[in-house]
Order: structure tokens, then sequence, then C-alpha cells
């Protein structure tokens, strides 16, 4: 890969799945004895990628007691989001501003990341170099969603994301995106979703298509349901 540096979001409070995240965050909820964040640091090593950038707020003392009993072989390093938490975008922002690089991939920890998806996430890094794009969402369609109370988010059409037509895809958490697109001075609690809606109405917004079976933790009850797959 020509990205060094993975990011992956860990802050939040995981309302949707209480009360098991009342104690444990929501990275670290397990399917099959693997924590969603274990199974998606073993992805990033496999795209060959050199550093991991992990945020945190809530419960945030059970990621380096997570990381300090595994080895896992990379450089990680964890960066808080402070005294208050920041949301996706003023995340992003706090986690990227000290880099001196330039193009991030980002992880949502709540899909079930896989060696499935290595394939995909190169050609997406790859499209994204040769157009010389700022940005890139990896979407499925909602046919392939496991969660079929998931509604899209987003039309895609000649790699480019659009609201006006049937919204048939989802964004399934992993993006590609350039750090000048965040471009303000003070990092507060804001979405990562005001940047793709000033790319949306700009036609700036591009995705790529997953063709895989989509595994995500919505609520309590898709959770418990993936447990017994």
């Amino acid at each position: 890969m020509r990205i060094n540096t993975a990011l992956i979001l860990c802050a939040g409070f995981g309302k949707r799945l209480n009360p098991i995240t009342l104690n444990t965050p929501k990275p670290l909820l397990e399917i099959k004895d693997i924590s969603m964040l274990e199974r998606c640091i073993n992805l990033i090593k496999k795209l060959g990628m050199q550093k991991i950038l992990i945020n945190t707020f809530y419960l945030k003392d059970q990621f380096s007691i997570f990381l300090n009993r595994k080895n896992f072989n990379i450089d990680i390093k964890i960066i808080e989001d402070g005294d208050h938490i920041l949301d996706t975008g003023g995340g992003i922002q706090n986690m990227i501003q000290d880099s001196n690089e330039n193009d991030f991939i980002i992880f949502n920890p709540d899909t079930i990341w896989s060696d499935n998806y290595k394939d995909e996430i190169l050609k997406m890094e790859k499209m994204y170099f040769s157009e010389k794009l700022e940005n890139i969402l990896l979407l499925a369609n909602k046919k392939l969603s496991y969660d079929k109370k998931l509604k899209g988010d987003f039309s895609l059409k000649n790699n480019l994301i659009n609201k006006e037509y049937e919204k048939e895809f989802i964004y399934i958490g992993c993006q590609i995106i350039n750090k000048k697109l965040f471009i303000r001075g003070k990092i507060e609690n804001y979405s990562i979703l005001e940047i793709w809606n000033k790319l949306l109405d700009q036609k700036r917004l591009y995705g790529y298509e997953s063709q895989k079976d989509f595994y995500h933790l919505t609520n309590l009850d898709i959770f418990k349901k993936l447990k017994d797959l």
C-alpha cells in the first residue's frame, strides 16, 4: 500500500448495544472469541501498513490494557479525544493533526472485518491514487447486508456518490481521505458527514463497491444473532 497510516475510530459510547457496552466498549466486544478491534487490526496488518492510530474516549483505559495484553507487532498509538468526545470528524482531525502523512485509511470497528476485504481495499487505494482523488468510501449494496433493516445511505454511479436516485448503497466503515479536507482551525465535535455533504454538493464524493457480505454490529439483537452464526 502507498498509505502508511490507518485510523480506527474507537471513541463512541455504543449506546445501541446497551447494556453490554456499559462495561465494555463496542470495539472490544467479541464475536467467536475475537474482538471487533482485533479483527480490524489483523486486516490492517494484512494490507501491509506501518502504523495505526486509535482514538478513545469512552472507557478509554480498557484499550491500553487490551493492546498491552496483545502483541500485534505493529506500531499502534492511542490518541485520546480529550475532555469532550469529538465525534467522527473532530476525532479524525485530532488524530491526523500532528502526522506528516497526507492520506489516511479510516476504519469503523463495528463492521466485522476479515482478510476477505484485502483485495477490494487495495483496489480502492489504487483507484484513489490513479484518479488523484481526495476521498473514497467503501460501499456495499444493501442486499448484501446481514441486517436487513439497514437503509441505504447513497446512490453510486461510475464511482461517484450521490443522493439523487434510489439509495441502494450502505457505507460499510472504510474510507480513504486526504488531510486537506480537514481545514478547521479548531478541533471540535463534528461529524464526518459535514465533510461528505460538502463534497456531495460539489459532486466530489467517490465510492468503491464491495461485493462482500456485510456484517455490522447495529444493535443488541444483531450482535446476539452474529454470535450464534
